[in-house]
């Protein structure tokens, strides 16, 4: 069986699906590898490197059996792809219906891999996750360089600067990264989450948890979407916390949904000059009133970050992290003899998969390509 990894042809996409170190343990299983020249320049991973690990360096990728992708396709890239192959990538299935409809069309099974279910026997192909733990820590890194101030306490012969004072919203994989990322750089830390179970985990990196009251358990490891009534209580009462931190760090998100707004233009003007607030929801709208997806703006004197695909600005390790997700994926759906293999009784297999055989079998994908008609 033959894999091709293409170019990332995406704006601003810096990584690459596939590493040579997992072309490598690839080539083991007996599996042919095709990796486009200069897929991995921007990821600073030379075609020397995909060679020396055994890949075959050529731009006849999208005939492959299997095409591993980072980003979802562009329209020119889904005419490249063949009836019956295999697209695995991150293919946004609640929010691209296009894309869907293209795959569907050309015949093609396709898997994403942020709909891979969040169970435990999947952990190791958790590619959202992977990504979201670089978010976190460069999200810490963003505030820092933004702060006009120190992140830790610092005793020094002129006196003693007390610490940065860091709010992380949201205690999903990059919510607790960016909390244990802001610790190590010596911040006050405090997490919030709707979720009230997580608080353990919060409190667990040595941050303290910032309980309002509500609670918006969900499914799947996700949370709920708040009730009116519950959505207005928590905003105030959010809003009077933040108005005491110096950093705010969002990385709130329902599935298939706009970002929820917690940080209030009446939050940002409260707190003090300087501050800063690094929105990592920015690609479905943002969590502050305020944002501006993709720009850096300064609002009542508070410093508002929101950068896009945060992962790709770490290109290096986030190609790793990726790959190895991949990796976990195929051994999954590759056999002894090095043929897919797909068992649609797996939860995995079926919950990945967004169509095949010409049909969209993925129920979110299904009811966003229905709402879009």
């Amino acid at each position: 069986m033959i894999l091709g990894v293409p170019i990332e042809t995406a704006e601003g996409e810096e990584r690459v699906a596939l590493v040579p170190e997992v072309v490598k343990r690839l080539k083991g299983k007996g599996l042919e590898v095709r990796v486009a020249p200069g897929a991995g320049a921007r990821a600073l991973i030379p075609d020397a490197a995909f060679a020396d690990a055994g890949a075959e360096l050529t731009d006849d990728v999208w005939s492959a059996d299997v095409v591993l992708k980072v980003a979802p396709p562009t329209d020119e890239e889904l005419e490249r792809l063949g009836e019956g192959s295999v697209l695995v990538g991150f293919l946004n299935p609640l929010g691209a219906p296009a894309t869907t409809r293209s795959l569907a069309r050309i015949g093609c099974t396709a898997f994403a891999v942020e709909a891979i279910p969040r169970i435990s026997r999947a952990q190791a192909m958790d590619g959202l996750s992977s990504q979201s733990n670089v978010a976190g820590f460069k999200s810490v890194i963003l505030a820092a360089e933004k702060l006009p101030r120190f992140f830790p306490m610092l005793m020094t012969a002129a006196g003693t600067i007390p610490p940065a004072k860091v709010l992380v919203l949201g205690a999903g994989v990059a919510g607790l990264q960016a909390l244990a990322t802001a610790k190590r750089l010596g911040a006050k830390t405090t997490g919030y989450d709707v979720r009230p179970e997580v608080a353990e985990q919060v409190r667990s990196l040595g941050a303290q948890f910032l309980d309002l009251g509500i609670s918006a358990a969900g499914e799947g490891g996700y949370a709920r979407e708040l009730s009116q009534e519950e959505r207005a209580q928590q905003q105030q009462a959010l809003t009077d916390a933040i108005k005491g931190f110096d950093v705010v760090i969002t990385t709130a998100l329902v599935p298939g949904r706009p970002a929820p707004k917690l940080v209030t233009a009446e939050a940002v003007e409260g707190m003090a000059p300087g501050s800063v607030i690094v929105d990592l929801a920015g690609e479905t709208g943002g969590n502050c009133e305020l944002t501006e997806p993709g720009e850096t703006v300064v609002k009542h004197d508070v410093t508002i970050v929101s950068p896009l695909n945060l992962a790709s600005s770490m290109p290096q390790h986030a190609s790793m992290l990726y790959a190895r997700n991949l990796l976990s994926f195929l051994d999954l759906v590759i056999g002894e003899e090095g043929q897919m293999e797909l068992n649609f009784s797996d939860e995995i297999v079926a919950g990945a998969c967004v169509v095949r055989g010409g049909e969209i079998v993925h129920p979110g994908a299904k009811s966003a390509v229905e709402a879009a008609a």
